[in-house]
């Protein structure tokens, strides 16, 4: 189902979505056929080839995605676990302290919007808000590369709510 405010177009094998959060598109395979109707998107494949039965699946779940950034948009959290560890953004950049010598600056597509907070005795945050779902979670990836979550002290950038598994040191085997 299409929400009320998003309208799809297909065109020569792109997918457009436009809503209130703004625009995406989609080239999609010569094979899949798209269709809007009454209201819903219809994405058929030619036959049951293993080929084809994969590009309908991931067509289909880019074209919900798209529907879904542009009604409601997405939104990651991530948290700076670390003593001095802190972020600041100005505009679309993005500045992390991550016990480097030196501190990092990240310029982010338009697309996104940041938000960087500090409260006392509580984690940095970094909150990420896009409509586009793969371009948020490949910022998100790179941002969490810097500095990955160690698993003996749990040290470095992660999502909110991810559990890191820790790792005992090594007085734990000391017998």
């Amino acid at each position: 189902m299409i929400p009320a405010g998003v309208t799809v177009q297909v065109k020569e094998n792109v997918v457009t979505v436009k809503g209130p959060k703004g625009e995406l598109s989609q080239e999609i395979n010569p094979d899949i056929k798209v269709a809007v109707e009454d209201g819903k998107v219809e994405v058929t494949r030619p036959d049951d080839a293993r080929e084809h039965r994969a590009m309908h699946g991931l067509y289909r779940a880019l074209i919900a995605n798209m529907v879904t950034g542009v009604s409601t948009g997405y939104k990651k959290e991530m948290e700076l676990v670390g003593v001095g560890y802190r972020a600041t953004s100005t505009g679309q950049v993005l500045e992390l302290s991550l016990g480097f010598s030196h501190a990092i600056y990240i310029k982010l597509p338009k697309e996104i919007k940041v938000e960087a907070k500090s409260e006392r005795n509580k984690n940095p945050l970094i909150i990420l808000e896009s409509a586009d779902k793969q371009l948020l979670g490949q910022v998100c990836a790179k941002i969490r590369s810097l500095r990955k979550p160690e698993p003996y002290k749990g040290k470095g950038v992660k999502f909110v709510g991810e559990i890191i598994r820790r790792k005992s040191g090594k007085s734990a085997n000391a017998k």
